[in-house]
């Protein structure tokens, strides 16, 4: 007579739990020293070059003020880089969380579309002007656009996520034919308007910095709140509910915390794109997919690849410098047909 035993031994779900914490403690780790190998290099490298033991000096107060001067300037582009890449991260992961659609981003909402059609206007008809001016127009006009096309997407018998991506595309598409007569018929206004809607960190003080950082942290806290829901919303509305969660309530707490991430780093350095679109795929490649560690890693992972990406700008042209958004799409397409494949792996 044969013994059948069992294939799954005593303890194999707590060792598998254990090797998925250790996992994601050597990718946090690995993170982190990438993050904080991106803000040293995002101090040290610029149009004049400045080595590491420039920065220390710098740091201990021995530098040649020459060069004090030099390091000290980049601390601000540094700060909206790591804040930036934070918000645009962590808004593009709770965009996909609650569309459940893999390609959503910031500018899914209209956000993008929303604040530069209030610099245009405040630019044209106000006089407005400079990067602090700007970003008090930017705000508010970002934010409007994504509780619009939220009212929009969410008006009429029940809630469609289509519904949502439709009133979102339409309002971008106004607001950029608004944009296009507007800037077309006057030239001062394009010239203003053509540098900050490619999105750059540099020009930038503290002051915006600080204005920023209150909606930002709102945007972050709730966005950490609905992450368990997140994970419940995914199995469906149906199964959602059975679990205890209240789906219409995750769903809008989702979409208004992305909405004030976006809003808060368009507003700080323009609409600069792809790092809300890429960094979630890699995170998610990396970590798996529970929310509650892909917006804790795309908190890590946004102000990296967003720093990283300033840094080659600064870099590739020397004495020019390449703006971000335009880089920040070489640097991260790579990463995400890297995601893409390895998805694609994974589903066979």
């Amino acid at each position: 007579m044969t013994t059948t035993t069992s294939a799954v031994r005593p303890g194999g779900a707590g060792t598998s739990r254990r090797t998925g914490t250790a996992r994601r403690v050597y990718v946090l780790l690995a993170g982190l020293a990438v993050l904080a190998c991106a803000v040293v290099a995002s101090v040290m490298f610029g149009s004049r070059t400045t080595s590491f033991g420039d920065v220390v000096d710098v740091f201990s107060g021995a530098a040649d003020p020459y060069v004090a001067t030099v390091v000290e300037s980049r601390y601000p582009r540094t700060a909206l880089g790591l804040l930036a890449g934070l918000c645009l991260a962590v808004a593009g992961t709770l965009m996909q969380g609650v569309t459940r659609n893999p390609l959503a981003d910031p500018g899914l909402l209209g956000i993008n579309a929303g604040a530069s059609a209030s610099i245009v206007a405040a630019t044209a008809f106000l006089g407005a002007s400079g990067a602090t001016a700007t970003l008090w127009w930017a705000l508010p006009g970002a934010l409007v656009a994504g509780v619009l096309v939220h009212a929009i997407g969410s008006a009429g018998a029940g809630r469609s996520m289509v519904r949502l991506v439709l009133a979102g595309a339409v309002l971008s598409a106004v607001l950029m034919a608004f944009i296009q007569a507007v800037t077309l018929s006057r030239p001062k206004v394009f010239d203003s308007y053509r540098y900050w809607v490619v999105g750059a960190l540099g020009g930038r003080d503290f002051d915006v910095f600080w204005s920023v950082l209150p909606f930002a942290a709102v945007g972050f806290a709730l966005g950490a709140l609905v992450a368990p829901g997140l994970n419940a919303l995914a199995l469906g509305d149906d199964s959602a509910t059975a679990l205890g969660a209240r789906p219409a309530l995750v769903r809008g707490g989702g979409l208004f915390a992305a909405t004030l991430l976006s809003a808060a780093a368009t507003a700080a350095v323009g609409p600069i794109a792809f790092v809300g679109l890429a960094v979630p795929h890699v995170v998610r490649a990396l970590v798996g997919t529970d929310f509650r560690t892909q917006v804790a890693f795309s908190a890590v992972a946004g102000p990296a690849l967003l720093l990283l990406a300033d840094v080659v700008g600064r870099v590739v042209l020397r004495p020019q410098e390449l703006m971000v958004g335009v880089v920040t799409a070489f640097v991260g397409a790579p990463a995400l047909l890297y995601a893409v494949r390895r998805m694609k792996g994974t589903a066979g």
